[in-house]
C-alpha cells in the first residue's frame, strides 16, 4: 500500500478522528497485525502535540486461551493493577484510538457462556470508573487489515492482495483522499445538516417497515437530539468517534419498542457471527428471537445484564452508502453499520440528550436514557426499508423511502 496514502490515514486518526490535542497523553489498542501503521499513528500522535502515546496490543488466540483454561472466577476478576490503570485514565482523560483488525471467526468454537460471564463480571467493575469518564474524553475507532479478516472477506485471493484489497476498501470508504481533513470538514457539515432538520421536527416515534416482516415501533425522547459525525466532549474538545461514518443517529426511550425487526447482515461479536436473526419487543424489551446462526449467543447478549434486552441506539444510514456502494460484506460492525441502517442493544448514549452535561449519569437515566454494559449494533437497513415520523403534534413525514433520506 502507497505510505504516503497511509500517512494521510494516520494523520487523519490523529488529528481529525481522536482530536489530540497539545500535552495530551493517548492511548492506542491494537492487535497484532499491522505494527508499521500502529507506529505511524503513534508518530502522527506526537506531531499533533501529545506528551505521551502508549499502545496496548491484544492477540484472539491469547483471549481463546484465557478462556479454555482460566476457571470462571479467573476469567470475571479484574486485577487492582488493572483498576488503577483505569483510574488514572480517569483522572488523565487520554485521547483513545482504537484501530480494529479481528479475525471475524477468531473466537469461534470457545465456551461462549464462560466467556460472557466473564467479560459481563469483568465490565461491571470497571463501569463505575468509566461512567466518570463519559463524554469527557475524545474516541475514535478505525481499522487496519488482518490477514484472517483479509481472507474472510476475499477467500479468493492470496493472502498479501487480500491484505491489500482490504487497505484499499478502508481507505476509500473513510475518505482518504487527495485532503482527507478537507473531505471530512464537508461530509461533517452534511451530517450536521440532516440533524439539525430531523431536531426540528419534534419527533415522537419512529415506525420501520420492510418487505422481510420488520415491523417496529420505536419511542424518542422528547429532549432527545440526533447526532452525527463530529462530536465535543464537555470540556469542548472535537472529535469523530468513527471513521468511517455515515450515520445520522439517536437513543431512544427505554421501554418503548413494539413489534419485530429482522436483521439485513451478519452480526459479528467478539470473534464470531450471528447472522439471519430476528427480534420481537414489547414495552421496549426483547421478549422472543431467532437466528439460523448462533442464536444461543445472541440469547447470551440481551442477558448480559437487564438493560441488555433494550434498544440504546437508533441509527439513519442511507442504502447508497459509499461502504455500501463498495459491494463488500465486511464481516465488521465498524463498517457494516455504515453500510444500512441499524439499531443497537444495550447502553444509550446521554450525550443524544440535549444540555446533557447538565445531567449526571443517572439522571440521564432516569429521562429515558438506556443503561447497560453492552452496546452492539445490528444492521436492519434493507433496499425497500421505510420509516416514518410520528411528530408530538400527530404529524406523520417519510424520513426513509425504499432505503434512501425522503428528507
Amino acid at each position: 500500500m502507497n505510505k504516503e496514502r497511509l500517512r494521510k490515514y494516520a494523520h487523519l486518526i490523529a488529528n481529525v478522528g481522536a482530536g489530540v490535542k497539545e500535552g495530551q497523553r493517548v492511548a492506542i489498542y491494537a492487535e497484532l497485525d499491522q505494527p508499521e501503521f500502529v507506529t505511524m499513528v503513534a508518530e502522527e500522535c506526537y506531531k499533533a502535540g501529545a506528551m505521551k502515546v502508549s499502545v496496548n496490543f491484544s492477540h484472539q488466540p491469547l483471549t481463546a486461551l484465557d478462556v479454555t483454561y482460566c476457571s470462571d472466577e479467573t476469567l470475571g476478576e479484574v486485577e487492582p493493577w488493572f483498576l488503577q490503570k483505569w483510574e488514572y485514565q480517569a483522572q488523565t482523560l487520554p485521547a483513545k484510538i482504537f484501530l480494529l483488525s479481528e479475525d471475524p471467526d477468531g473466537l469461534a468454537g470457545i465456551d461462549q457462556a464462560k466467556y460472557s460471564k466473564g467479560l459481563a463480571s469483568r465490565q461491571k467493575q470497571i463501569k463505575p470508573i468509566r461512567t466518570r469518564m463519559e463524554n469527557r474524553y475524545q474516541w475514535c475507532i478505525a481499522a487496519v487489515p488482518g490477514a484472517a479478516w483479509a481472507k474472510k472477506i476475499f477467500p479468493e485471493l492470496s493472502e498479501g492482495r487480500a491484505v491489500e484489497k482490504l487497505w484499499r476498501a478502508i481507505l476509500d470508504t473513510s475518505r482518504v483522499t487527495q485532503n482527507p481533513v478537507t473531505a471530512w470538514k464537508k461530509h461533517n457539515r452534511s451530517l450536521a445538516k440532516k440533524c439539525k432538520y430531523l431536531n426540528s421536527l419534534g419527533i415522537e416515534s419512529l415506525h420501520y417497515t420492510a418487505k422481510n416482516g420488520t415491523d417496529l415501533t420505536v419511542g424518542l425522547l422528547p429532549d432527545g437530539t440526533f447526532c452525527a459525525g463530529e462530536e465535543k466532549t464537555i470540556g469542548g474538545l472535537r472529535f469523530n468517534p468513527n471513521i468511517p461514518s455515515e450515520e445520522v443517529f439517536t437513543s431512544p426511550r427505554r421501554g418503548a419498542a413494539e413489534g419485530i425487526v429482522y436483521s439485513s447482515m451478519p452480526l459479528s461479536y467478539d470473534g464470531q457471527l450471528i447472522d439471519k436473526f430476528w427480534m420481537r419487543f414489547e414495552g421496549g424489551k426483547v421478549v422472543d428471537l431467532g437466528a439460523e446462526k448462533n442464536e444461543a449467543l445472541l440469547r447470551e447478549i440481551i442477558s448480559m445484564d437487564e438493560g441488555a434486552a433494550y434498544l440504546g441506539e437508533c441509527a439513519l444510514v442511507p442504502f447508497s452508502s459509499p461502504i455500501r456502494k463498495s459491494g463488500i460484506l465486511f464481516y465488521n460492525t465498524l463498517f457494516d453499520e455504515n453500510a444500512a441502517c441499524h439499531l443497537a442493544l444495550g447502553m444509550g448514549f446521554t450525550n443524544t440528550l440535549k444540555n446533557y452535561e447538565k445531567y449526571t449519569e443517572e439522571e440521564a437515566h432516569e429521562r429515558g436514557i438506556n443503561d447497560s454494559i453492552v452496546h452492539e449494533d445490528f444492521m436492519i437497513g434493507t433496499e425497500d426499508l421505510c420509516i416514518s415520523a410520528k411528530t408530538r403534534s400527530g404529524e406523520i413525514i417519510d424520513i426513509f423511502r425504499d432505503g434512501e433520506w425522503a428528507i
